[in-house]
């Protein structure tokens, strides 16, 4: 039932021109599901609180309905597409900057072969050395390397690949090769949020170890958030950093970009100097951004075949690759390759989650949607890496919690933190009996049971908090994660970890915008990854945020273990559901025709 209470409506009836009423009421309603623009047909057919319905035809459009390229308007019809004007906007300069850099990438094609062949041996030296045996031939392809060469090429690229397949590592690796090729290049770092850009760092820092001669130039490579990098405003929705001035940056790479929304990628390409080459890395099968798009998904869907490429394209790579095992194989040729195929590779294997793993499996599984699959899965379960209980045992829940001892009980606070993020409970929605509020307490009464902490206040020692909300005057970013400890003094303080892995602290009272994080929404889990996780689904097939997306990203934060929650029901329907959100990215860029060689 639609009521005053309905904020859509209440927009839709805004507008004197009744005609437009039941499409800005769709638009508005879908724009908040994340869907950037509507298709015609739907103002006839979705369930909207409007006797007429208003189907337009061209030559009889409201005046406040415009065309691409037209006099600007509140919307845009665009084919069969319908959009508010801004994200119209948005979309068009997304597709504007990508085919301008694949126009710049394919003039400047011969000028950067001839100079990565200048550097054969250096890349050659790069190939993996990981053992072939009982891999596919996708799998022993050196796609890492491949990658590399692809980035190195062009002016926009995405790495794609799921957790394990060394995104990181391909960084390091293209990295080591650029500034070999120049050592005065600029690179930046980002991420879409404080979390991700620290396990930017750590993961970079951790990949050091192969290549100790760039140690010092990793030293100096600081990720930030994309807020930070593109000049935040207070109070605004613009920034420092844009078309009249652009970032100073040879490269921008973005890691976790499957989270980044529609607007501020269209705003991140803007503040890009029209020679600044950008990378995105992101597992293209995770969830989508919370606000609205599915930019990553979008742009990898235009491909129907991810790493197929021209013949001449792949022999040229090849020749970098002197084991027949780890070249491109056959597969891997195209006929009628889109021109966007050169800009997009996906990583195929996982050095996370091995051959036959349980949680490789799963999470395989899952993305692809294999009901049929999961059903016995979930009655014989292999013990140590998976578990199912759908009945909602409290003993699982308070069993997987013991875990929590370990962190309270460390003395150092540093350690502690660390320990802390050993494990965590992921859980689908806030509210409700499964919902994060009443995990939380859930957890914290059996800790107090246990005498493992004592919540008698809202700042109680070793309560563990997440931040909720950027704050850039105390460097605290969304998702970071800390701790309550006193200090030397005895005066009780929320511990952090800085991007450099140090200690800092500030007074609770500060913390206007955190939480409490024994467990966490699997929304604000991406960009993280823990060694045990426990995921919990609320009841029921009706709620829509439940979806193989969002399953596939709780599963795959694990490193070592999974215990999930959930009704048999709940997860089979919950498998067989994906996130559908509408945009025109993969259309408009369908309909573009670019030579490539």
């Amino acid at each position: 039932m639609h009521t005053l209470s309905d904020i859509h409506l209440q927009f839709a009836n805004a507008f004197r021109d009744a005609r437009i009423r039941p499409a800005a009421y769709l638009l508005s309603k879908k724009l908040e599901e994340g869907h950037i623009c509507v298709p015609v047909d739907s103002v006839l057919t979705e369930d909207l609180p409007f006797e007429k319905r208003w189907l337009p035809e061209p030559a009889e459009q409201p005046d406040m309905v415009g065309t691409p390229g037209g006099e600007s308007k509140p919307f845009i019809r665009d084919g069969n597409l319908i959009y508010f004007q801004r994200y119209h906007h948005y979309e068009s300069q997304i597709i504007s900057h990508v085919v301008a850099r694949a126009t710049s990438s394919l003039r400047l094609l011969p000028e950067r072969m001839a100079a990565l062949e200048k550097h054969h041996t250096l890349v050659t030296n790069l190939v993996a050395t990981y053992p072939l045996d009982g891999l596919l031939p996708e799998e022993q392809c050196d796609w890492q390397l491949v990658a590399c060469l692809q980035a190195l090429l062009s002016d926009f690229s995405i790495i794609t690949g799921g957790p394990g397949t060394g995104k990181t590592t391909t960084l390091a690796k293209l990295l080591r090769i650029l500034y070999a090729i120049n050592p005065d290049t600029s690179v930046a770092l980002a991420a879409p949020t404080g979390k991700a850009s620290m396990r930017m760092h750590e993961s970079l820092q951790n990949s050091a170890a192969a290549f100790p001669e760039m140690q010092p130039v990793f030293d100096k490579l600081k990720p930030s958030t994309l807020h930070s990098l593109l000049g935040y405003r207070p109070n605004s929705i613009h920034f420092k950093y844009n078309r009249k001035n652009t970032l100073p940056f040879s490269w921008v790479v973005v890691d976790e970009a499957s989270m980044i929304d529609v607007p501020m990628f269209a705003k991140l390409l803007d503040a890009l100097h029209p020679e600044t080459r950008i990378i995105l890395l992101g597992d293209k099968d995770q969830l989508a951004s919370v606000e609205a798009g599915s930019l990553l998904g979008d742009l990898c869907s235009v491909i129907p075949n991810l790493n197929g490429m021209e013949p001449a394209r792949r022999d040229w790579i090849n020749s970098f690759l002197p084991d027949p095992q780890r070249q491109i194989p056959e597969t891997g040729i195209a006929a009628n390759t889109p021109w966007l195929s050169n800009h997009i590779l996906q990583l195929k294997l996982s050095h996370r989650f091995k051959k036959r793993g349980a949680i490789g499996n799963l999470a395989g599984i899952i993305i692809r949607g294999e009901t049929a699959a999961l059903s016995p899965m979930l009655t014989d379960a292999e013990a140590g890496e998976l578990h199912f209980d759908n009945v909602y045992n409290q003993s699982v829940l308070e069993t997987f919690c013991k875990g929590y001892a370990d962190y309270i009980q460390e003395p150092d606070i540093k350690k502690a933190l660390e320990k802390l993020n050993n494990l965590r409970v992921l859980v689908a929605v806030r509210e409700g009996e499964n919902g994060l509020y009443t995990v939380n307490r859930q957890i914290e009464r059996f800790l107090r049971q246990e005498l493992l902490l004592k919540p008698d206040r809202e700042f109680y020692p070793n309560r563990p908090v997440m931040v909720t909300r950027n704050n850039y005057e105390l460097n605290l970013f969304n998702g970071d994660v800390g701790i309550l400890r006193p200090d030397v003094q005895g005066n009780l303080r929320a511990w952090f970890t800085d991007s450099n892995g140090e200690l800092r602290s500030i007074l609770p009272a500060y913390l206007s915008d955190a939480e409490t994080v024994f467990a966490m929404t699997i929304h604000k889990s991406q960009g993280s990854e823990f060694d045990k996780v426990m995921v919990i689904l609320p009841e029921g097939t009706d709620n829509p945020l439940l979806t193989r997306e969002l399953l596939y990203t709780a599963v795959t934060r694990a490193k070592k273990s999974v215990s999930i929650q959930a009704t048999a029901e709940t997860l089979l329907h919950t498998v067989s559901r994906s996130v559908k959100r509408i945009s025109g990215i993969t259309q408009r860029i369908n309909q573009i025709n670019l030579t490539i060689s």
